[in-house]
């Protein structure tokens, strides 16, 4: 199947999944990366601009961030909503710090992903709608999404989508090939990218993923962040069912 083709099936499922779910609305949070904008547009194709809600919520955040997704919104016509969780942030850190906790900057990263999640699903409650995810399939596979942050989500339109189909799929909605392919980063710190946090690049994570060759070593770090992150995708364990006496 072409490309162009799967994304109408994704469009098809967006649409009812809605349906079948009887909730009434989408909320998508927009960072302005290439994931999240593709996301935007598919929930435009498929359900339409009054069925969600793209919601920018800087912690700190890169103002080139913010930017890149008022004027994604502002290019494809989307409702659109910036919430800051900046202040929920500092202060939960500082009561941390009151209990003689310092947080370590993966901590940080994680706690912010958190309170932009807290932040849709407050939305989306009161729109009595679902949460859209924007985890790709390189992003599944090796567990670089934080557990109950941005990898709690009640559907996840690009998930079978490599980080190259997802590149291109942007640019076949017409979304500027500068936004489409700007260097990947969640933008959680100062110089952060996502290709040297999980110590390979995108381009040989898809090739692996699509049964292509690549050099030991990377395969080595994908199998080896594949192993350590397999409790973010695996049902929340339970003991043994409780069988009670008659």
């Amino acid at each position: 199947m072409e490309l162009k083709e799967y994304l109408k099936v994704i469009e098809k499922f967006v649409s009812d999944y809605l349906k079948d779910s009887h909730m009434k609305h989408y909320v998508l949070g927009l960072s302005g990366g290439v994931d999240s904008s593709l996301c935007a547009a598919i929930l435009k194709a498929a359900v339409g601009k009054e069925n969600f809600t793209c919601i920018n919520m800087p912690i700190d955040s890169n103002p080139a961030d913010q930017f890149d997704a008022a004027q994604l919104a502002k290019d494809l016509d989307l409702n659109y909503l910036v919430i800051d969780g900046s202040e929920s942030f500092h202060k939960t850190v500082e009561e941390f710090k009151k209990q003689g906790i310092e947080l370590d900057r993966a901590t940080l990263s994680n706690l912010k992903v958190r309170i932009r999640m807290t932040i849709l699903y407050a939305y989306a409650q009161k729109m009595s709608g679902l949460v859209v995810g924007t985890d790709n399939m390189d992003e599944r596979y090796t567990g670089y999404f934080t557990k109950y942050g941005d990898g709690a989500a009640d559907i996840m339109p690009i998930v079978y989508l490599t980080k190259g189909e997802v590149v291109e799929a942007c640019k076949l909605y017409g979304i500027r090939d500068s936004r489409a392919e700007r260097t990947p980063t969640a933008g959680l710190f100062e110089g952060q990218t996502d290709e040297t946090e999980m110590g390979v690049k995108y381009a040989d994570l898809d090739k692996y993923l699509l049964g292509e060759k690549i050099d030991e070593k990377s395969v080595q770090r994908i199998e080896h962040l594949h192993k350590v992150s397999e409790h973010k995708r695996m049902p929340t364990p339970t003991p043994a069912e409780y069988i009670r006496n008659k």
